[in-house]
């Protein structure tokens, strides 16, 4: 019995909860439907981005310390196996280099450099859209700020009854203090995920070039 009563208690506060989040959207206007938009589609760029630079699937650290133990002399094809069979970004970037083996030592690193962009650019997708919905997720809630102070401003200047006049001046306020309150809940997130997944990516590239530039030098230490 007492059990039950605890599950209607919990019920009751998510019930609570959910219609105070409701009548948080709600009142915000019109202009909560496109930040309610923007909000989903940050939350899903930052669970995709979240699996997706897993370091596992960037640098993995079978292949990474195959690279590292690589010496002039070693079998090549090995390793270009290894590369094949890992998956990763760094595993391509490898392959790369070890299918221009016949290239001058130059052309090599050109075409890690070109792989390596292409890749970055891979890692960095969704993050353009980030950068998108920090910007104008502050605007949609200014927006919906100034329309709230119109309805405001509006009600005062028809002059109706005491009761209606206060019930409009109390929605527009709403919708303006809520429009604020989304604009920087989308916002504030999405702005520090932003930062902190380019640092992660400008650091996986600045790791593989370095381990890039180690194997080449291995590569090429008998031709020189």
């Amino acid at each position: 019995m007492v059990i039950l009563i605890e599950c209607f208690k919990i019920l009751g506060r998510f019930y609570a909860h959910m219609s105070s989040l409701i009548h948080f959207f709600t009142s915000g206007g019109i202009f909560m439907i496109p930040m309610v938009v923007c909000s989903v589609v940050g939350l899903a760029i930052i669970i995709e981005r979240t699996v997706a630079l897993r370091r596992a699937k960037v640098i993995s650290s079978s292949l990474l310390a195959a690279a590292q133990s690589f010496q002039a002399g070693d079998d090549v094809q090995r390793l270009y196996g290894q590369c094949a069979g890992d998956g990763s970004v760094l595993g391509r970037v490898i392959q790369t280099a070890l299918s221009h083996l016949d290239s001058p030592k130059s052309d090599t690193l050109d075409a890690i450099q070109v792989r390596a962009r292409a890749e970055a650019v891979q890692l960095e997708r969704g993050l353009v859209t980030l950068e998108i919905i920090v910007g104008i997720g502050p605007l949609l809630g200014l927006l919906g700020t100034v329309s709230g102070l119109i309805r405001v401003f509006s009600v005062f200047g028809n002059g109706g009854e005491s009761i209606s006049e206060a019930v409009g001046i109390a929605k527009g306020i709403s919708e303006a203090l809520n429009m604020t309150v989304a604009g920087l809940i989308v916002a504030i997130p999405c702005l520090v995920i932003h930062a902190y997944y380019t640092s992660r990516v400008e650091h996986y590239m600045t790791e593989m070039e370095g381990v890039c530039l180690d194997l080449v030098a291995k590569l090429y230490k008998h031709r020189a």
